[in-house]
C-alpha cells in the first residue's frame, strides 16, 4: 500500500514529464479518486511548487514554463520496476545493443543509496529470464522509433524493406499499429505500393523514415486479430495446436494472449496459433512446464 507522500511527489513528478495533465488523467495513473488529486495538488502548492489549476469536471493541472526540480529519489518499487523492465526489454529484443542496458542501469545504480542500491544489484545478478528472441530476429531500434511514432501520430513512413523472398522494394506505409508475437515484432498496416493491407516484420525493415502525410487508421482495427489472420496464409507459416494439461486459469497466465488463443476443454486447455519460428515455439512450450499432446503440425 503507497503512502499518501509517495503518491504526492508522484503527482510531480508526473507534471515534469507532462507539463499539462488532467485531474481524471492523473486519478488513473496514481488508482486514486479526483478528490485526493486534488488534496495533492493543493499540499504541493503549499510546499512552494507553483502549480496552475484549471477548474472544471475536466480540469487540468500545469507546471509554470521554466520551473524544474532535481530528479526525485526513486522508491524500491520504481528502482526494482526499472531494474526488472530493462532486463526484460533486452532478451525480447526491444533493446538492441547491451550497452544500451547496461549505461540505463548504470545511471539507475548512481543515484541509489547504499542499501537500495544493494537489493537491486542482487536482482541483476541473480535473475534469470528465458531468452524468447534470437539475435538475428531483432530489428534496428531506430525502426521501432519510428514506426512507433508514426503509428501514434497517424503519419505515414517511408520503409525499405527486404521480404522473405529477398526481394528489396521501397514503399510508403500507413502504419496501424506494432505487436511483439512469437518472438517477432511485426508493424501492421496499408501498403500504397501494393494498395492493400500488408504485415511486415520489423527486422526486415532496412531503413524507415517518418514522412509529413497524415493518415487516419480506420475504427476499431484491430491490428493483433489482423496479423493472426495473414499468418494462416503466410508461405512458410505453421498451424500450432498443442493441449495443455494444465488449469485455465495457470494457462491465462502463462500465454500471453498476443501470441495465441486459448480455449478450455475436457482434460485442459487447447493452445493454438501460427507461427514462422517452430523452434521458438518448442522453446515456449517446453518453458510451460506441464505434459502436453501436440496436435498440429
Amino acid at each position: 500500500m503507497y503512502h499518501p507522500t509517495t503518491r504526492v511527489l508522484t503527482v510531480l513528478e508526473l507534471l515534469q514529464a507532462h507539463r499539462q495533465m488532467s485531474g481524471p488523467k492523473l486519478a488513473e495513473r496514481l488508482e486514486v479518486d479526483v478528490r485526493s488529486v486534488r488534496r495533492y495538488i493543493m499540499m504541493l502548492q503549499d510546499l512552494g511548487i507553483p502549480i496552475e489549476a484549471e477548474r472544471g469536471r475536466y480540469g487540468t493541472y500545469r507546471l509554470l514554463r521554466g520551473f524544474k526540480m532535481p530528479p526525485l529519489m526513486f522508491t524500491e518499487d520504481e528502482a526494482l520496476a526499472l531494474t526488472l523492465g530493462l532486463l526484460a526489454a533486452k532478451r525480447l529484443g526491444m533493446v538492441m545493443t547491451a550497452p544500451a542496458v547496461e549505461g540505463a542501469l548504470a545511471k539507475i545504480d548512481r543515484v541509489l543509496p547504499e542499501a537500495l542500491r544493494e537489493r537491486v544489484q542482487a536482482v541483476q545478478e541473480t535473475l534469470v529470464l528465458e531468452n524468447t528472441s534470437r539475435d538475428r530476429s531483432s530489428p534496428d531500434s531506430s525502426v521501432v522509433l519510428t514506426l512507433s511514432t508514426a503509428t501514434q501520430q497517424e503519419k505515414r513512413v517511408w520503409m525499405r524493406y527486404h521480404s522473405g523472398q529477398a526481394e528489396e522494394t521501397e514503399r510508403d506505409v500507413d502504419p496501424y499499429g506494432l505487436i511483439f508475437h512469437a518472438g517477432l515484432w511485426y508493424t501492421v498496416g496499408y501498403c500504397h505500393l501494393r494498395q492493400d493491407l500488408r504485415v511486415f516484420r520489423l527486422d526486415r525493415v532496412l531503413k524507415a523514415e517518418l514522412l509529413e502525410e497524415p493518415f487516419t487508421r480506420p475504427p476499431d482495427f484491430d491490428s493483433l486479430d489482423h496479423l493472426r489472420r495473414s499468418m494462416a496464409s503466410m508461405p512458410g507459416t505453421w498451424k500450432v495446436e498443442v493441449l495443455l494439461e494444465m488449469p485455465w486459469e495457470e494457462a491465462e497466465r502463462q500465454v500471453p494472449p498476443t501470441m495465441a488463443m486459448l480455449e478450455p476443454v475436457r482434460g485442459g486447455v487447447v493452445l493454438s496459433c501460427y507461427t514462422q519460428e517452430l523452434s521458438w515455439m518448442a522453446h515456449f512450450l517446453v518453458g510451460l512446464r506441464c505434459p502436453l499432446v501436440v496436435r498440429k503440425p
